[in-house]
C-alpha cells in the first residue's frame, strides 16, 4: 500500500478568488480548483484562467490539482490545452468511463498525473478497464453525488446502497497499484456523521477522502492517520520480524498472536504513511 498522503481533498471553485488564496495555507493534503461543477456555465472562462494563474505562481502548501470539465463538454479541450501551457502537475478527470478518455488526457499533459473519477453506472462497469488504463493515470475517486443521482438511490446514514461500489473501487486500485479516493460527506454541519463516514471510508481501504469545506479537513486527516495504536503494534511487528529468532521464518507471534511476513509489508506501509504525515 502507497504512503501517499491524500487523507483530504478539498474541492475550492477555481471562481472564487478568496477561496484560492485561502487555499494556499489550508492543512489539507491535496487542494483542487474545480472549473466543473462548483463553476457557473457563464463563469468557466474566468475560473480556468484563474486556475491557470494560481498553477503558474504556485506558493501552495498542499499539493495543487484541477478538476477539468468533461471532454465532451465545450469547455473540456481548452482547460486541458491551457493547463498543459500553464505546466499543471495533478489533473482530476471527471465522469470517466473508458481507458480511452485516461488516453485523451494524458496525451495532452504527460507530466501530470491523472484522478479519474468514477461517477456513472457505465463506469462501475468498466472499473478494471479504467483502472488498468496505465499511463499517468495515480487514482480513483468516487463521484457519490452524480451517482447517486444516476442509480436513483435513496439517503442512507451509512451508505448501503453503496456498499459494493465502496468496496469494488478499492479492489479495482488495488489492483493495479491506484490511490482510491473516497467521496464527498455533503452535511457541513454534522461532524458526527463525517467522523462516522470518514471511518467508514477507512475501513473499507480508502486512502483519503474528498471534501467540499475547510471545517471537514481535520476530520479526515485524523481517520486517515495511522493511530498510536496501530503505530505501536506496527513497530512491534517490525521489531520482531528483525530479531535473530525470525529469521527464515514466515510467520512468528507478536503480542499474543500469529503474524506473517504479510503483516510485516503492512506494518511498513503503515508507518510509512504514520511518517509522511508527521513531517
Amino acid at each position: 500500500m502507497r504512503a501517499d498522503l491524500v487523507r483530504s481533498v478539498l474541492y475550492l471553485p477555481a471562481s472564487n478568488a478568496r477561496a484560492i488564496e485561502k487555499a494556499r495555507t489550508l492543512g489539507c493534503d491535496v487542494a483542487v480548483l474545480d472549473l466543473e461543477d462548483a463553476v457557473a456555465p457563464e463563469a468557466k472562462i474566468e475560473a480556468r484562467a484563474a486556475a491557470v494563474e494560481a498553477v503558474r505562481a504556485g506558493g501552495f502548501g498542499p499539493r495543487l490539482g484541477v478538476r477539468i470539465n468533461a471532454l465532451d463538454t465545450e469547455w473540456g479541450e481548452d482547460d486541458l490545452e491551457a493547463l498543459a501551457q500553464a505546466g499543471a502537475r495533478l489533473i482530476v478527470a471527471p465522469k470517466v468511463e473508458t481507458p480511452e478518455t485516461v488516453h485523451a488526457v494524458t496525451a495532452r499533459l504527460p507530466q501530470a498525473a491523472l484522478w479519474a473519477m468514477i461517477e456513472t453506472p457505465r463506469a462501475l462497469i468498466a472499473l478494471n478497464d479504467i483502472a488498468s488504463a496505465g499511463g499517468a493515470l495515480d487514482a480513483l475517486m468516487l463521484g457519490v453525488n452524480d451517482l447517486a443521482k444516476a442509480l436513483g438511490t435513496g439517503a442512507s446514514p451509512d451508505r448501503e446502497p453503496f456498499k459494493p461500489w465502496l468496496a469494488a473501487l478499492v479492489v479495482a486500485a488495488r489492483a493495479h497499484g491506484l490511490l482510491a479516493i473516497d467521496g464527498v460527506f455533503n452535511r457541513i454541519d454534522d461532524a458526527g456523521g463525517l467522523a462516522a463516514e470518514t471511518a467508514q471510508g477507512r475501513l473499507y481501504g480508502f486512502d483519503g477522502k474528498s471534501l467540499i469545506h475547510p471545517s471537514q479537513i481535520a476530520a479526515a486527516n485524523a481517520a486517515f492517520t495511522p493511530s498510536e495504536a496501530e503505530v505501536a503494534q506496527a513497530r512491534a511487528v517490525v521489531a520482531a520480524f528483525a530479531t535473530p529468532e525470525a529469521e527464515g521464518r514466515g510467520a512468528i507471534r507478536v503480542s499474543g498472536a500469529m503474524v506473517e511476513r504479510l503483516h510485516l509489508a503492512e506494518a511498513e506501509a503503515l508507518l510509512a504513511r504514520q511518517a509522511a504525515a508527521t513531517t
